[in-house]
C-alpha cells in the first residue's frame, strides 16, 4: 500500500510538471517587469490575476486584488510577456529529407508530433499554426492536446496541403510504377473545391495551398507558379465561406501576386517577393510569414538530414535571395507574422527566428509583435492569444533581462504557462 501511495504521488507530481494537473481556480502572477506587446511599454512590479485559465486583471502590485484562494507565483526578477505564436510549423515532421522519409507511417508521424509539441511548448510557443501534415496526423495531435492526453501548444491545423500533380506538395520521390500521390493533390477548379471541403470534413482549421514550387521537393522550381489564379480563387472562396483562412506557400513573385489577388490570408516564405507582389499583398491585407532562420541551419546540417543534392542546390540559390527580398518587404511596410517552418530544423529552436528578423530590418519590438499581436490577428484569435489583456487565455512566458534590448533572450525562456497551468518554471515557486 505504501509503495502504491508513493507511486501515485510521483505520478501526480510528474503530470503536474507537464501541465496535466487540474488548473487552479485562481492564480496570481507577480512579475518584476511586464512587456505589453501591443504598446511596447514595459511596466514594473505588476500582478496578473487568473481565473479558470483566463486573465481577469492586470496592474500594479500595490493595487492588485488577489483572491484569498489564489496560487501565487513570484517572478520578481523576470520579464513576462505573452506566450509566443509560431504561425508556420510542421510538428509531425522532423528534419529528414532523404528517402528514409518514405518509411514513416502516418501513425508514427503523429507520435513524432507528440514529441515535438512538448518541445515547442517548453520553448515558450504556446500557440502554433500547423501548415501541412501527412493525411490528418496534425488533427489527431491537436485533438490529443485539447483533450489533455499529451502536452503541447494550442494548435490550428491544416491537414494535408493542397497542391498540383507533380508540384511541391506532391510525392515526387518514387517512380511511376508506385503511383504515389499525396493526400492533398487536386487539379482543376472542381477538384480543389472538393479537396477544401474534404479537409474541412476531417477537421482542418485552415487550408494550406502550394501556390509555387518549393525548395525541399524534387522536379519543381520555387519561382514557378503552380495553381492557376482561377484555382486559387476557388480554394479561397470556398474556404472563407466555410469559415477557414488560407495560407499559401509561395516563393515566386507571380505566385505571390496570384495568391494575394485570390484573397489568401498569408504568404508563407515569400522568397522572390518584388514590388508588385508587395503592393498586391498590401492592397488585399495579406500577411507575410517569412521563415528565415531555417537557412542558417539547413545548409550547415545537410549531411545530417540527408538533403539530396538537387535540394541542397536549390537551397543555396533561394536562401540568399529570400534574405534580400524579405528585407525589402520589411522596409516597405508589408504586414509580418512570425513563422519558422520548424521541422526544416529541430523543433524548439523556433525563437532563433527573431534575431534574423532583426538583422533584416525589424526592431526587436516589431519582431515580438509579429509573434504575438500580429500572429494572433492572422490566426483570427485577437484578444485570446498574443496579449496579457483581461479576457485572454493565460498563456505567459518569462525571461531574464529585456528582450527589447536583446531579442535573443527569447531563445532562453525560463517560465511557461499555458491556460493558467505552469508547464515550465526554472525560477522555482
Amino acid at each position: 500500500m505504501r509503495r502504491t501511495h508513493r507511486a501515485l504521488i510521483t505520478t501526480v507530481l510528474c503530470l503536474a510538471s507537464l501541465g496535466f494537473a487540474q488548473t487552479p481556480h485562481h492564480v496570481a502572477v507577480h512579475a518584476g517587469h511586464v512587456l505589453d506587446a501591443k504598446s511596447g511599454k514595459t511596466l514594473s512590479d505588476q500582478v496578473l490575476v487568473i481565473e479558470e485559465g483566463k486573465i481577469v486583471s492586470s496592474g500594479a502590485a500595490a493595487e492588485a486584488k488577489i483572491p484569498a484562494d489564489a496560487v501565487r507565483i513570484e517572478l520578481p526578477n523576470a520579464t513576462i510577456l505573452p506566450g509566443l505564436i509560431d504561425a508556420h510549423t510542421h510538428l509531425t515532421f522532423d528534419p529528414k529529407f532523404g528517402y528514409e522519409t518514405l518509411a514513416i507511417s502516418v501513425p508514427r508521424e503523429t507520435l513524432t508530433g507528440a514529441k515535438n509539441a512538448r518541445v515547442t511548448l517548453l520553448a515558450g510557443f504556446t500557440t502554433v499554426r500547423n501548415v501541412g501534415a501527412s493525411q490528418f496526423s496534425d488533427v489527431a495531435l491537436r485533438d490529443a492536446i485539447n483533450a489533455g492526453d499529451v502536452p503541447g501548444p494550442r494548435m490550428l491545423v491544416s491537414g494535408p496541403a493542397l497542391g498540383i500533380t507533380g508540384g511541391h506538395c506532391d510525392n515526387n520521390m518514387l517512380p511511376f510504377e508506385y503511383h504515389a500521390t499525396e493526400g492533398g493533390v487536386a487539379d482543376g477548379v472542381a477538384a480543389v473545391q472538393h479537396k477544401v471541403r474534404e479537409n474541412i470534413k476531417y477537421g482542418s482549421d485552415l487550408i494550406k495551398v502550394c501556390a509555387t514550387g518549393g525548395v525541399l521537393s524534387l522536379g519543381d522550381n520555387p519561382q514557378h507558379s503552380q495553381y492557376t489564379l482561377e484555382e486559387m480563387k476557388a480554394i479561397v472562396t470556398d474556404a472563407h465561406r466555410l469559415g477557414r483562412k488560407v495560407a499559401a506557400h509561395a516563393h515566386g513573385a507571380e505566385g505571390i501576386r496570384w495568391a494575394a489577388e485570390a484573397g489568401v490570408d498569408s504568404i508563407e516564405h515569400g522568397s522572390y517577393i518584388d514590388d508588385a507582389a508587395i503592393a498586391t499583398m498590401k492592397e488585399h491585407g495579406a500577411y507575410l510569414v517569412p521563415t528565415l532562420y531555417l537557412g542558417d541551419w539547413m545548409i550547415d546540417h545537410a549531411s545530417v538530414t540527408h538533403l539530396p543534392p538537387p535540394l541542397l542546390a536549390k537551397a543555396k540559390e533561394v536562401i540568399p535571395a529570400a534574405r534580400k527580398n524579405v528585407a525589402h518587404a520589411f522596409a516597405n511596410g508589408v504586414k509580418v507574422a512570425f513563422g519558422t517552418d520548424a521541422a526544416v530544423y529541430p523543433h524548439g529552436l523556433n525563437a532563433h527566428e527573431f534575431a534574423v528578423m532583426v538583422r533584416l530590418g525589424l526592431t526587436p519590438l516589431q519582431a515580438i509583435q509579429a509573434a504575438t499581436v500580429n500572429a494572433a490577428d492572422l490566426l483570427g484569435w485577437n484578444g485570446k492569444v498574443g496579449t496579457l489583456e483581461p479576457g485572454a487565455w493565460a498563456d505567459i512566458i518569462a525571461v531574464d533581462g529585456d528582450p527589447l534590448k536583446d531579442v535573443t533572450i527569447l531563445e532562453r525562456v525560463k517560465f511557461v504557462m499555458k491556460g493558467g497551468d505552469v508547464v515550465k518554471n526554472e525560477y522555482g515557486k
